[in-house]
């Protein structure tokens, strides 16, 4: 008997439910296996990895606060990608619309007005679009890849960034420190509840969710984009302009980035920083496509991500082990979802094996 993979006459629906689940069952199997080889007992180094950080008010706190941006950000770019248009950029897209929101916080500094918060919004967002748009002109106008547009403008706009906390934008009483002033109370949003670090900004998140649902099930532009992501000459036929899907899939992408991006600094941050983000706008890929590019499995994958990093901090603590086994989860994570995927479209049969002649052939 020896195994072979089968070619499903359609993708398995079962499957693309199982898959994540499968994945986040691999994704553990291996955390014992590292923890194993880094020395520690597997028990107690899951249990800080993924139990300990959500046991407290605080801990539940925490996770939603860091889902947040990754569920916002996914929501923006799994539009993009059912419409086949591959938006890499989002960390350069987060980072602009920070930057953005930052400049009008810092020009109003002391205005005790109530438009400051809602006018940095705009602005993150105004700025999320913007860096967005420069690869959707060079994809549309020239046909440049927006693959590698949007990945080298990322380290554009780190640059940039760095350039402004050392320079313009830095706290002339920040003792030459690379970070902007503190922002005052009506450029932050206000906290949600009370002893923790979740505020307002929560609710772009669900908003997102609620929106990117209604587009996608309820709205004919929405329609369009699927149907040029899945059959392009169908669309083509149909009269669905390429042009106006990759726009819109851009710009939707760069302004819930841009979005994100303004709820860290006039959230848990309060300030610009040169690490305004520790990586929401790659993992919101991870999360996106965990989650099925469909809005209810993207806020539970963005859940699961968030728990990812909370336990890299805890077990960078309490097991003394490197920040980066976080990178190693989520990439793992990833790993096993591609993975897992291939049984949406195969599946394993039995196959009786017959022994070979000495002429190779069965007999």
């Amino acid at each position: 008997m020896r195994l072979r993979l089968e070619s499903r006459p359609e993708p398995s629906r079962a499957m693309l439910v199982a898959s994540p689940l499968l994945a986040a069952g691999c994704t553990v199997a291996m955390g014992v296996l590292l923890f194993l080889a880094l020395g520690q007992r597997p028990a107690s180094a899951l249990h800080t990895f993924f139990v300990a950080p959500v046991s407290s008010r605080n801990g539940l706190a925490e996770l939603l606060l860091k889902a947040a941006p990754l569920v916002l950000i996914a929501q923006g770019l799994a539009i993009g990608f059912r419409a086949n248009v591959w938006n890499i950029g989002a960390e350069g897209q987060l980072t602009l619309g920070a930057i953005a929101a930052s400049a009008l916080a810092i020009r109003f500094d002391g205005t005790d007005s109530g438009w400051l918060l809602p006018g940095m919004v705009l602005a993150g967002i105004l700025g999320g679009m913007a860096w967005a748009a420069i690869p959707a002109y060079l994809r549309t106008r020239f046909h440049a890849s927006e693959i590698l547009v949007t990945l080298m403008l990322t380290y554009v706009a780190t640059l940039l960034l760095s350039y402004l906390v050392h320079g313009p934008m830095r706290d002339p009483q920040g003792l030459n420190f690379p970070q902007s002033i503190l922002f005052g109370e009506s450029a932050l949003f206000p906290n949600v509840l009370e002893g923790t670090r979740l505020n307002a900004a929560i609710g772009f998140a669900g908003l997102a969710s609620i929106a990117a649902w209604v587009f996608v099930t309820k709205t004919f532009a929405g329609y369009r984009m699927l149907v040029g992501g899945l059959a392009p000459l169908a669309a083509r036929y149909a009269g669905f302009s390429e042009r106006q899907a990759i726009w819109t899939a851009l710009l939707i992408g760069g302004a819930a980035a841009g979005l994100a991006g303004v709820g860290e600094v006039a959230g848990p941050l309060g300030q610009l920083l040169p690490t305004v983000s520790p990586g929401y706008g790659f993992a919101a890929i991870i999360v996106a496509f965990v989650g099925r590019l469909h809005p209810l499995g993207i806020v539970l994958a963005g859940l699961l991500m968030s728990l990812l990093y909370l336990g890299g901090e805890a077990a960078q603590i309490a097991l003394q082990i490197p920040y980066a086994v976080t990178g190693l989860f989520q990439g793992t994570l990833l790993l096993c979802l591609l993975g897992s995927d291939l049984f949406v479209f195969y599946r394993v049969r039995f196959a009786a094996g017959g022994r070979r002649t000495g002429k190779g052939r069965r007999p």
